[in-house]
Protein backbone atom coordinates (compact mmCIF):
# COMPACT_ATOMS: atom_id res chain seq x y z
CA UNK A 1 0.00 0.00 0.00
CA UNK A 2 1.44 3.53 -1.05
CA UNK A 3 2.35 5.81 1.97
CA UNK A 4 1.37 9.06 2.63
CA UNK A 5 4.02 11.00 1.85
CA UNK A 6 4.46 8.70 -1.46
CA UNK A 7 0.91 9.68 -2.43
CA UNK A 8 1.56 13.78 -1.43
CA UNK A 9 4.88 13.64 -3.77
CA UNK A 10 2.78 12.51 -6.49
CA UNK A 11 0.24 14.86 -6.61
CA UNK A 12 3.07 17.34 -6.40
CA UNK A 13 5.26 15.92 -8.46
CA UNK A 14 2.53 17.12 -11.10
CA UNK A 15 2.40 20.43 -10.06
CA UNK A 16 3.85 23.17 -12.54
CA UNK A 17 4.33 26.69 -11.67
CA UNK A 18 3.49 29.04 -14.02
CA UNK A 19 6.42 30.91 -14.27
CA UNK A 20 9.53 29.39 -15.01
CA UNK A 21 11.99 31.25 -12.60
CA UNK A 22 9.61 29.38 -10.19
CA UNK A 23 10.13 26.17 -11.33
CA UNK A 24 14.02 26.69 -11.74
CA UNK A 25 13.33 27.29 -7.73
CA UNK A 26 11.52 24.17 -7.08
CA UNK A 27 14.49 22.38 -9.11
CA UNK A 28 16.78 24.06 -6.92
CA UNK A 29 14.79 22.77 -4.13
CA UNK A 30 14.75 19.26 -5.34
CA UNK A 31 18.64 19.20 -6.03
CA UNK A 32 19.45 20.53 -2.62
CA UNK A 33 17.38 17.72 -0.66
CA UNK A 34 18.46 14.95 -3.28
CA UNK A 35 20.93 15.72 -4.83
CA UNK A 36 24.87 15.06 -4.83
CA UNK A 37 28.02 16.77 -6.22
CA UNK A 38 30.66 14.75 -7.40
CA UNK A 39 34.09 15.30 -8.44
CA UNK A 40 35.20 13.90 -11.57
CA UNK A 41 38.37 15.42 -12.54
CA UNK A 42 40.52 18.64 -12.69
CA UNK A 43 37.37 21.53 -12.10
CA UNK A 44 34.98 19.44 -13.17
CA UNK A 45 31.43 18.49 -11.69
CA UNK A 46 29.15 16.30 -12.26
CA UNK A 47 25.42 16.45 -10.52
CA UNK A 48 23.81 13.18 -9.61
CA UNK A 49 19.34 13.22 -8.73
CA UNK A 50 18.56 9.97 -6.89
CA UNK A 51 14.84 9.12 -6.13
CA UNK A 52 12.74 6.28 -5.51
CA UNK A 53 9.82 7.67 -7.42
CA UNK A 54 9.25 7.60 -10.98
CA UNK A 55 6.89 10.71 -11.10
CA UNK A 56 9.73 12.96 -9.57
CA UNK A 57 12.42 11.35 -11.90
CA UNK A 58 10.08 12.44 -14.44
CA UNK A 59 9.60 16.05 -13.29
CA UNK A 60 13.35 16.94 -12.85
CA UNK A 61 13.94 15.56 -16.13
CA UNK A 62 11.63 17.82 -18.11
CA UNK A 63 12.89 20.80 -15.78
CA UNK A 64 15.84 20.31 -16.88
CA UNK A 65 14.99 20.33 -20.09
CA UNK A 66 12.85 22.89 -20.44
CA UNK A 67 14.44 25.16 -18.44
CA UNK A 68 18.53 24.51 -19.25
CA UNK A 69 18.16 22.55 -22.00
CA UNK A 70 19.83 19.49 -20.50
CA UNK A 71 18.68 16.35 -22.09
CA UNK A 72 20.03 13.95 -19.08
CA UNK A 73 18.97 10.31 -18.82
CA UNK A 74 17.48 8.38 -16.11
CA UNK A 75 18.64 5.43 -14.45
CA UNK A 76 16.91 2.50 -13.03
CA UNK A 77 18.76 0.55 -10.05
CA UNK A 78 17.29 -1.70 -7.57
CA UNK A 79 17.31 -0.39 -3.71
CA UNK A 80 19.86 -2.67 -2.09
CA UNK A 81 18.47 -1.60 1.28
CA UNK A 82 14.90 -1.76 0.97
CA UNK A 83 15.40 -4.50 -1.77
CA UNK A 84 12.20 -3.98 -3.55
CA UNK A 85 12.02 -0.09 -4.60
CA UNK A 86 14.15 1.16 -7.51
CA UNK A 87 16.02 3.63 -7.38
CA UNK A 88 15.87 6.73 -10.57
CA UNK A 89 18.92 8.54 -10.99
CA UNK A 90 19.25 11.21 -13.23
CA UNK A 91 22.93 12.56 -13.88
CA UNK A 92 24.46 15.95 -15.25
CA UNK A 93 27.40 15.34 -16.38
CA UNK A 94 30.64 18.27 -16.75
CA UNK A 95 29.95 18.24 -20.37
CA UNK A 96 26.06 19.18 -20.17
CA UNK A 97 26.96 22.18 -18.01
CA UNK A 98 26.47 20.66 -14.39
CA UNK A 99 29.02 23.23 -12.91
CA UNK A 100 26.73 26.21 -14.21
CA UNK A 101 23.43 24.52 -13.60
CA UNK A 102 24.26 24.47 -9.64
CA UNK A 103 25.51 27.70 -9.58
CA UNK A 104 22.39 29.04 -10.83
CA UNK A 105 20.15 26.90 -8.89
CA UNK A 106 21.93 28.75 -6.00
CA UNK A 107 24.46 26.24 -4.95
CA UNK A 108 27.77 27.49 -6.40
CA UNK A 109 29.31 30.44 -5.91
CA UNK A 110 30.08 32.63 -8.68
CA UNK A 111 34.03 32.86 -9.90
CA UNK A 112 36.94 30.25 -9.96
CA UNK A 113 36.87 26.67 -7.19
CA UNK A 114 34.13 25.08 -5.86
CA UNK A 115 32.44 26.76 -2.70
CA UNK A 116 29.09 25.64 -1.93
CA UNK A 117 26.55 27.81 -0.21
CA UNK A 118 25.27 26.03 2.78
CA UNK A 119 22.08 28.35 3.09
CA UNK A 120 18.22 28.98 1.26
CA UNK A 121 19.35 30.69 -2.37
CA UNK A 122 17.31 33.67 -1.42
CA UNK A 123 18.72 35.98 -3.94
CA UNK A 124 16.87 33.71 -6.21
CA UNK A 125 13.34 34.51 -5.22
CA UNK A 126 11.59 37.07 -6.61
CA UNK A 127 7.94 36.71 -4.62
CA UNK A 128 6.27 34.70 -1.97
CA UNK A 129 5.54 31.80 -4.62
CA UNK A 130 9.13 31.39 -4.75
CA UNK A 131 9.71 30.37 -1.40
CA UNK A 132 6.69 27.99 -1.52
CA UNK A 133 7.85 26.54 -4.94
CA UNK A 134 11.77 25.96 -3.09
CA UNK A 135 9.52 24.27 0.28
CA UNK A 136 7.47 22.14 -2.84
CA UNK A 137 11.07 21.27 -4.37
CA UNK A 138 12.77 20.41 -0.95
CA UNK A 139 9.78 18.40 0.12
CA UNK A 140 9.91 16.17 -2.94
CA UNK A 141 13.22 15.44 -2.57
CA UNK A 142 13.88 14.89 1.01
CA UNK A 143 10.66 15.72 2.64
CA UNK A 144 8.22 13.14 4.50
CA UNK A 145 4.45 13.47 6.12
CA UNK A 146 3.34 10.62 8.24
CA UNK A 147 -0.27 9.09 7.90
CA UNK A 148 -2.41 11.30 9.61
CA UNK A 149 -4.70 8.38 10.96
CA UNK A 150 -1.66 7.79 13.27
CA UNK A 151 0.08 11.25 14.07
CA UNK A 152 0.79 14.10 12.82
CA UNK A 153 4.27 15.02 11.51
CA UNK A 154 6.15 16.45 8.93
CA UNK A 155 9.84 17.00 8.26
CA UNK A 156 12.66 18.03 5.95
CA UNK A 157 15.86 15.90 5.75
CA UNK A 158 18.97 17.66 5.31
CA UNK A 159 22.52 17.21 6.07
CA UNK A 160 23.68 20.39 6.98
CA UNK A 161 23.13 22.72 10.33
CA UNK A 162 23.41 25.76 8.84
CA UNK A 163 21.40 25.33 6.06
CA UNK A 164 18.71 23.33 7.66
CA UNK A 165 18.37 26.69 10.05
CA UNK A 166 18.24 28.70 7.41
CA UNK A 167 15.80 26.69 5.82
CA UNK A 168 13.15 26.83 8.85
CA UNK A 169 13.68 30.67 9.17
CA UNK A 170 12.59 31.02 5.49
CA UNK A 171 9.37 28.82 6.31
CA UNK A 172 8.54 30.51 9.09
CA UNK A 173 8.89 33.89 7.93
CA UNK A 174 5.18 32.69 5.97
CA UNK A 175 3.91 32.29 9.56
CA UNK A 176 4.78 28.75 10.66
CA UNK A 177 6.72 27.29 13.66
CA UNK A 178 8.84 24.79 12.22
CA UNK A 179 11.99 23.48 14.30
CA UNK A 180 15.00 21.99 13.76
CA UNK A 181 16.15 18.46 15.51
CA UNK A 182 19.83 16.57 15.00
CA UNK A 183 19.05 12.86 14.19
CA UNK A 184 22.54 11.07 13.37
CA UNK A 185 23.92 12.95 10.81
CA UNK A 186 21.10 14.54 9.66
CA UNK A 187 19.35 17.45 10.63
CA UNK A 188 15.79 17.89 10.90
CA UNK A 189 13.50 20.72 10.32
CA UNK A 190 9.91 19.29 11.49
CA UNK A 191 6.51 20.25 11.99
CA UNK A 192 3.43 18.12 14.51
CA UNK A 193 0.57 20.85 14.59
CA UNK A 194 -2.22 19.76 12.35
CA UNK A 195 -3.22 22.85 11.41
CA UNK A 196 -0.13 24.26 10.28
CA UNK A 197 0.72 21.04 8.40
CA UNK A 198 -2.43 21.90 6.71
CA UNK A 199 -1.96 24.95 5.88
CA UNK A 200 1.60 24.45 4.15
CA UNK A 201 0.28 21.22 2.53
CA UNK A 202 -2.18 24.29 0.89
CA UNK A 203 0.45 26.87 0.10
CA UNK A 204 3.14 24.15 -1.95
CA UNK A 205 -0.10 23.04 -3.80
CA UNK A 206 -1.05 19.17 -2.34
CA UNK A 207 -4.45 19.82 -1.97
CA UNK A 208 -5.82 16.23 -2.16
CA UNK A 209 -3.07 15.38 0.74
CA UNK A 210 -4.73 18.64 2.51
CA UNK A 211 -8.55 17.05 2.01
CA UNK A 212 -6.96 13.33 3.32
CA UNK A 213 -5.22 15.35 6.45
CA UNK A 214 -8.93 17.07 6.79
CA UNK A 215 -10.97 13.90 6.58
CA UNK A 216 -8.98 11.88 8.83
CA UNK A 217 -8.55 14.78 11.91
CA UNK A 218 -12.62 14.83 12.27
CA UNK A 219 -12.46 11.12 11.67
CA UNK A 220 -10.26 11.17 14.76
CA UNK A 221 -12.89 13.52 16.35
CA UNK A 222 -15.59 12.10 16.24
CA UNK A 223 -14.28 8.98 17.57
CA UNK A 224 -12.30 11.03 20.23
CA UNK A 225 -16.18 12.20 20.84
CA UNK A 226 -17.90 9.21 20.85
CA UNK A 227 -15.58 7.36 23.32
CA UNK A 228 -16.15 10.32 25.78
CA UNK A 229 -19.76 9.73 25.44
CA UNK A 230 -19.67 6.45 25.72
CA UNK A 231 -17.52 6.82 29.12
CA UNK A 232 -19.25 9.27 30.69
CA UNK A 233 -22.69 7.17 30.40
CA UNK A 234 -20.68 4.08 31.88
CA UNK A 235 -19.90 5.97 34.25
CA UNK A 236 -22.88 7.13 35.13
CA UNK A 237 -24.71 3.95 34.70
CA UNK A 238 -22.06 2.56 37.05
CA UNK A 239 -22.45 5.61 39.66
CA UNK A 240 -26.60 5.19 39.29
CA UNK A 241 -26.06 0.82 40.32
CA UNK A 242 -23.75 1.58 42.61
CA UNK A 243 -26.12 3.64 44.22
CA UNK A 244 -29.83 1.83 44.04
CA UNK A 245 -27.52 -1.33 45.30
CA UNK A 246 -26.80 0.92 48.42
CA UNK A 247 -30.06 2.18 48.68
CA UNK A 248 -31.59 -1.10 48.43
CA UNK A 249 -29.03 -2.64 51.35
CA UNK A 250 -30.31 0.11 53.57
CA UNK A 251 -33.80 -0.53 53.44
CA UNK A 252 -33.12 -4.42 53.78
CA UNK A 253 -31.06 -3.73 56.92
CA UNK A 254 -33.79 -1.57 58.13
CA UNK A 255 -36.25 -3.90 57.71
CA UNK A 256 -33.89 -6.73 59.16
CA UNK A 257 -33.46 -4.47 62.44
CA UNK A 258 -36.82 -2.49 62.92
CA UNK A 259 -38.94 -2.91 60.39
CA UNK A 260 -40.03 -0.98 57.63
CA UNK A 261 -43.40 -0.48 59.43
CA UNK A 262 -41.19 1.81 61.98
CA UNK A 263 -40.31 4.56 59.09
CA UNK A 264 -42.41 6.98 58.88
CA UNK A 265 -45.47 6.56 56.07
CA UNK A 266 -43.95 8.83 53.55
CA UNK A 267 -40.41 6.73 53.40
CA UNK A 268 -42.59 3.32 54.10
CA UNK A 269 -43.78 3.75 50.33
CA UNK A 270 -41.16 4.79 49.00
CA UNK A 271 -38.89 2.32 50.80
CA UNK A 272 -41.31 -0.90 49.74
CA UNK A 273 -41.42 0.41 45.81
CA UNK A 274 -37.80 0.65 45.47
CA UNK A 275 -37.34 -2.84 47.20
CA UNK A 276 -39.67 -4.14 44.49
CA UNK A 277 -38.45 -1.95 41.25
CA UNK A 278 -34.21 -2.25 41.63
CA UNK A 279 -33.62 -1.06 38.38
CA UNK A 280 -35.64 2.03 38.05
CA UNK A 281 -34.55 5.57 38.28
CA UNK A 282 -35.12 8.27 40.85
CA UNK A 283 -37.66 9.70 38.68
CA UNK A 284 -39.49 6.31 37.54
CA UNK A 285 -39.68 5.81 41.39
CA UNK A 286 -41.47 9.14 42.29
CA UNK A 287 -44.11 8.80 39.08
CA UNK A 288 -44.78 5.44 41.17
CA UNK A 289 -45.72 6.60 43.96
CA UNK A 290 -49.60 7.30 45.60
CA UNK A 291 -48.86 11.16 45.55
CA UNK A 292 -45.99 11.33 42.80
CA UNK A 293 -42.83 13.47 43.49
CA UNK A 294 -40.35 14.68 41.25
CA UNK A 295 -36.29 13.54 41.13
CA UNK A 296 -35.40 15.57 44.62
CA UNK A 297 -38.09 14.74 46.36
CA UNK A 298 -37.34 11.05 46.21
CA UNK A 299 -33.84 11.63 46.63
CA UNK A 300 -34.35 13.41 49.65
CA UNK A 301 -36.47 10.36 50.95
CA UNK A 302 -33.85 7.75 50.04
CA UNK A 303 -31.01 9.88 51.70
CA UNK A 304 -33.22 9.85 54.84
CA UNK A 305 -33.64 6.20 54.97
CA UNK A 306 -29.63 5.85 54.69
CA UNK A 307 -29.15 7.90 58.13
CA UNK A 308 -31.97 6.46 59.83
CA UNK A 309 -29.77 2.64 58.74
CA UNK A 310 -26.25 4.44 59.45
CA UNK A 311 -27.75 5.83 63.40
CA UNK A 312 -29.06 1.65 63.63
CA UNK A 313 -25.85 0.36 62.77
CA UNK A 314 -23.58 2.55 64.82
CA UNK A 315 -25.85 1.80 67.61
Amino acid sequence: MMSFSTETKNELARVLSKKNYNNIIELSGIVRSSGSIQIVGYKKLSLKITTELSSVARKVFKLLKENFGINTKIYVRKNQTLKRNNNYILVVENEMGAEELLKKLGFLEEGEGFFTKNKVPVNLFQDDESIKSFIRGMFIGGGSISNPDKNYHMEFVTNNREFSESLKDEINKLGFNFKVVQRKNNYIVYLKESEQISDLLSIIGAHNALLSLQNAKIVKEMRNNVNRIVNCETANLSKTVNTAVRQIENIKFIESKIGIDKLPKNLQEIARVRIIYEDMSLKELGDMLSDPIGKSGVNYRLRKIEEIANNLRNS
